[in-house]
């Protein structure tokens, strides 16, 4: 009997058969060039997470980028967050599953160091202090881009987890040899249940038309967001939290209901994540209105029931709760998410 795999081997399999793996793990992603385009690791459509399919200029074949989130990682690390709230027993048990016997390479394996099972301690504390670098070089909202950003989106719920920069480096792509360009940023900081910055979000910003700057992925962050979230509170937290998926879905809702604490996970994979703060008793998901959302929902559902926490969806009549606010304004999307409480039971107590 051969002996087991180390991780380190696993990996550098999986890397060997990154385009297969892409295809039964992340089928609504498409190839392009030498990329698999997936919308992030829970496998939704989109194109903010690049997935390396063969090892080019020194760079490994399975490692990736969601430049949405500022996550990257190898193939091992994606598989444990495409399965979601599972051991690294059971990831490397569905790696070896999916590699089979011994594997024949396609191509010849190019010497790889030894993988580490996580990111050392050093490396996540520099990216954290980076993040709090940049969100204490903010200013105020008031005034700025970002506010006119936020308000041209009928967004009025804003607070001190909200910052401006106008000079934020920008780099365009993994790949990218160009020397990073610098452009504005709406920051926003993330937090833990303690009020820790363990991240920064930054939503780059074009002054030319106050929308979204026109960049692949211009929603990314630095730090940690596993777990976390951007925090909005309406007072002294209590035991009633809304937590929502993006940014602008979040303030939406927010808009509507400005008496009531928020958390903002930014994607639909990190809802799915979310530490509750102690204390909470009954919390409100608000998810958007597609296969991400239920999914992320699901998941912060099941673990919500878990610790006896009182749970419901809020889910838009549109794609989101910003498309919502923008077509039906703040009045009618009030009446409906306090109607929708009201039909699962939810009576939360507003701050």
């Amino acid at each position: 009997m051969s002996a087991p795999r180390s991780i380190a081997e696993l990996s550098a399999d999986l890397a060997d058969r990154a385009e297969s793996f892409c295809r039964q793990y992340f089928p609504e992603g498409r190839k392009q060039g030498n990329y698999w385009q997936v919308g992030d690791t829970s496998g939704a459509k989109g194109q903010s997470l690049a997935i390396r399919l063969q090892a080019q200029g020194g760079r490994k074949a399975g490692s990736w980028t969601d430049f949405a989130t500022g996550e990257y990682g190898d193939l091992i690390d994606l598989l444990q967050e495409r399965l979601g709230s599972v051991t690294l027993k059971e990831t490397l048990r569905e790696a070896r599953s999916f590699l089979g016997g011994d594997p024949c390479p396609a191509v010849p394996r190019e010497p790889r160091e030894p993988r580490k099972a996580e990111r050392s301690d050093a490396d996540a504390d520099k990216r954290i202090a980076r993040a709090r670098k940049l969100f204490a070089a903010g200013k105020p909202l008031l005034g700025t881009l970002a506010a006119a950003y936020l308000q041209g989106r009928g967004i009025t719920r804003l607070g001190p987890a909200l910052r401006y920069h106008p000079r934020v480096f920008l780099w365009q792509g993994d790949d990218d040899p160009d020397p990073p360009q610098r452009a504005p940023a709406l920051l926003a900081k993330i937090t833990d249940n303690r009020g820790q910055i363990t991240g920064c979000a930054r939503v780059y910003l074009d002054p030319s038309t106050g929308g979204l700057a026109e960049i692949e992925s211009p929603k990314r962050i630095i730090g940690q967001l596993h777990g976390h979230a951007i925090r909005f509170w309406s007072g002294s937290p209590r035991s009633d939290l809304i937590v929502g998926e993006g940014l602008e879905n979040t303030l939406s809702v927010g808009t509507a209901l400005p008496e009531f604490d928020l958390a903002s996970c930014l994607t639909a994979a990190h809802l799915g994540l979310f530490i509750p703060p102690p204390g909470v008793k009954r919390i409100c998901i608000a998810r958007d209105n597609d296969e991400a959302g239920r999914n992320g929902s699901m998941r912060l559902r099941n673990k919500l029931e878990s610790l006896g926490i009182t749970c419901g969806d809020l889910v838009p009549n549109m794609g989101d709760f910003n498309d919502d606010l923008r077509a039906f304004g703040k009045d009618a999307l009030r009446r409906s998410l306090i109607e929708a409480m009201k039909e699962q039971g939810l009576k939360l107590e507003a701050g």
